[in-house]
């Protein structure tokens, strides 16, 4: 049977991805036969509608309006055949269908502009640059060089205590504040700043305190002050599932001036955790007994997170522009409402990103499905499928794997929402980048602690390295780089990817390299702002793809295999890259990627 649809082209679906409540729909499918064509489609968890669509010519046709939001799905019947997503959305025939999605959002929702087309950059403020110094705190220590490993071995109890520090603080961050804005950074996502225990701060100790070792009010104060005046933004990691067992809330060792839960029944801050036996068996994360799980649904800790005066309420009065909400999918819908309704009373463009590893718009977790993408709770998550499929790409070769989640997530996320993505190709809970690619295994903590690359394996990694980030890049959403990751640090899990930035040894070549793609979305921020994507050319081993808008233009080529191919226009483009420009026709080398821009770089 002759049929074509594929929702990604607006001839068959007049808006592609998401859509507005009360925004009128209209899918066409394109076939010669005159066999009857039934739209399928029903809500999650809802009755089946089947709705006859009308054949005009070569096509049938339906128009389609939500009511409601949420999340639907669909497929068609034609001449009795069942027909739903095939390989890059196209349409594909079997008894066994794959269904289409469509996530309806509220009109009113919107993603903030400021976000879109900028540079993200990740820092984990204890390894990323020391200014003045600062005593250590009970129980801690600190390494005596720089340029020491994090220590990874357990105790004598089996435990790792994560209390090794080395110094990094906001004074050290403002300091490079300039460096960040070599790379075109526009926004900062500080791992937890707040008052904790360990090295990594996820055992909150106290939301309202600055972590004395990161410095006072006044170097956080001065910090925000710096980046605002080079039009850098601040998000702030919510870590909102769970605190510390060592914080003013629990207080299971008495270090806080406060009755914690852990020690009595009678403490303010008891309804906030659950107790299988009190005092000593209660829910952690993970079983981890130093993270105390909180209850979401307790009203005084609802309100103490985001509440009038509460913790989003404070820092976002404080100058940061949003949060990222680390475990999102472990925190109810109804509280994720209301922490982005917090941060929007005080700034109606904050951003709110999600740790969400898998598709956000039909995630579900806990036997749950959320609602992230319909207008009340995320803005954004960190793009963990595309990050897998870029990696994928450039370490096999092979294009299916990027192409089928480039079109996956075109299809299935709002237009702003995919706009505003969290691009990430590491962070402070993956392996390095550079250390991935370079494709050596190491078997356990002591391996990891002693391998790094050979100088050809490094090589090697950096060239892969180089696609990946300008596929990071130039793809819909924002770059995040996880700091270090442009001077090729490496590193395994772990801690061993909380390395300290190394700034007497930096990888200058690749350095320049990034500088020079955060200059190229300066350019065209515009452009990388909220324009399409639109594949040109694709094959097995090589994908070509344009980001357009106005006037702009940019082509990426990427070739893994062994075949030489042609791009024709008319007029002159420019390899941004290396600054040649050529006339009427560029031809992609094999192992390459370009960029190719209208406008001289």
């Amino acid at each position: 049977m002759n049929v074509y649809y594929n929702p990604l082209d607006k001839v068959c679906k007049s808006v592609t991805g998401g859509i507005k409540r009360n925004e009128d729909l209209v899918i066409n499918v394109f076939g010669d036969g005159d066999e009857p064509c039934l739209f399928v489609l029903f809500k999650d968890g809802g009755e089946a509608q089947y709705l006859h669509m009308k054949k005009c010519g070569r096509c049938w046709t339906v128009t389609l309006n939500f009511s409601e939001t949420g999340l639907y799905f669909y497929y068609f019947i034609i001449g009795g055949s069942k027909a739903g997503a095939g390989k890059f959305r196209d349409l594909a025939f079997s008894e066994q269908i794959s269904c289409y999605q469509i996530v309806v959002y509220a009109e009113e929702f919107s993603t903030p502009d400021w976000f879109k087309g900028g540079v993200m950059y990740q820092i984990f403020p204890d390894r990323f640059c020391r200014g003045k110094d600062i005593p250590i705190g009970k129980g801690k220590w600190l390494h005596t060089k720089w340029d020491e490993a994090p220590e990874y071995r357990m105790n004598a109890q089996g435990k790792i205590l994560n209390n090794d520090f080395f110094g990094g603080n906001f004074d050290g961050i403002t300091g490079k504040l300039d460096y960040l804005a070599s790379l075109g950074v526009t926004v900062v996502y500080l791992n937890p700043i707040f008052k904790a225990f360990s090295n990594h701060r996820y055992d909150t100790g106290d939301y309202m305190q600055i972590d004395p070792l990161l410095g006072s009010d006044a170097d956080f104060d001065n910090f925000i002050t710096e980046c605002e005046r080079r039009k850098i933004r601040v998000i702030l990691d919510g870590v909102f599932n769970h605190t510390g067992d060592d914080s003013r809330y629990f207080n299971k060792y008495g270090n806080y001036d406060e009755l914690g839960a852990y020690q009595s029944r009678d403490s303010k801050y008891y309804a906030w955790y659950n107790f299988k036996h009190f005092p000593d068996k209660y829910e952690s994360w993970w079983g981890i007994d130093v993270l105390p799980s909180v209850n979401e649904s307790c009203e005084s800790y609802s309100q103490f997170i985001t509440g009038e005066n509460g913790v989003i309420d404070h820092w976002m009065r404080r100058g940061v522009s949003g949060f990222r909400l680390d475990v999102a999918d472990e925190l109810p819908d109804d509280f994720i409402e209301k922490i982005r309704k917090a941060a929007r009373n005080v700034k109606s463009d904050a951003l709110i990103i999600g740790e969400v590893w898998e598709d956000a718009s039909n995630k579900i977790a806990y036997s749950k499905r959320r609602k992230y993408l319909q207008g009340k709770e995320l803005d954004s998550v960190m793009d963990y499928p595309l990050k897998d499929a870029i990696i994928d790409f450039v370490k096999t070769g092979k294009t299916a794997s990027l192409r089928e989640t480039i079109a996956m997530l075109s299809d299935n996320y709002p237009k702003c929402v995919l706009d505003s993505l969290m691009n990430i190709l590491g962070t402070h809970d993956t392996a390095r980048i550079l250390t991935v690619l370079g494709g050596i295994p190491a078997n356990n903590k002591d391996e990891m602690n002693k391998i790094s690359l050979s100088d050809t394996a490094r090589e090697q990694a950096k060239h892969l390295l180089k696609i990946a980030a300008i596929l990071q890049f130039t793809l819909f959403g924002v770059p995040c780089v996880y700091y270090g990751d442009e001077i090729g640090m490496e590193g395994y899990g772990d801690p061993f990817c909380r390395h300290t930035f190394d700034w007497d040894k930096q990888d200058n070549e690749l350095l320049e390299f990034y500088k020079k793609l955060g200059r190229l979305r300066q350019r065209a921020f515009g452009l990388f702002r909220d324009s399409e994507y639109r594949e040109i050319f694709a094959d097995d081993k090589c994908l070509v793809y344009e980001r357009a808008k106005g006037v702009e233009q940019v082509i990426v080529a990427v070739n893994m295999g062994s075949d030489i191919f042609d791009i024709k226009y008319n007029g002159r483009m420019f390899d941004f890259l290396s600054g040649e420009c050529y006339e009427n026709v560029f031809t992609i080398k094999p192992l390459t990627a370009t960029i190719l821009t209208d406008f001289k770089p």
